[in-house]
């Protein structure tokens, strides 16, 4: 039986994803920042080309106005970064985020 050697990054990540979700309102936007940049290179140092980009664009978004529903929604793509297998799986990731930033405009 094959095992995935990306679990523990995999599960570490679904870990500190749940913290920042948990953390809510309590994160200050830089806070915010910090943890998914975290995240961005635990990804880049294993090779999740989709979530490193996920994760260097909410790290960004939490800078911006309006970071609290962004980064809710970059949040919510996490599990489809962690599930690719292809640099283009980032494009159709962020792809589908610029849509719907683009519907709450």
């Amino acid at each position: 039986m094959a095992t995935d050697p990306l679990a523990t990054v995999r599960t570490e990540v679904r870990r500190r994803v749940a913290e920042i979700r948990s953390s809510g309102l309590r994160l200050s936007p830089l806070d915010l920042h910090a943890r998914m940049d975290a995240i961005r290179e635990l990804a880049a140092i294993n090779g999740l080309a989709a979530l490193e980009g996920l994760a260097r664009s909410t790290a960004q978004h939490a800078l911006l106005p309006g970071h609290r529903l962004a980064t809710q929604s970059c949040l919510d793509h996490v599990e489809d970064a962690l599930d690719s297998h292809s640099q283009s799986d980032c494009t159709a990731i962020l792809a589908a985020l610029a849509v719907r930033f683009a519907g709450r405009a």
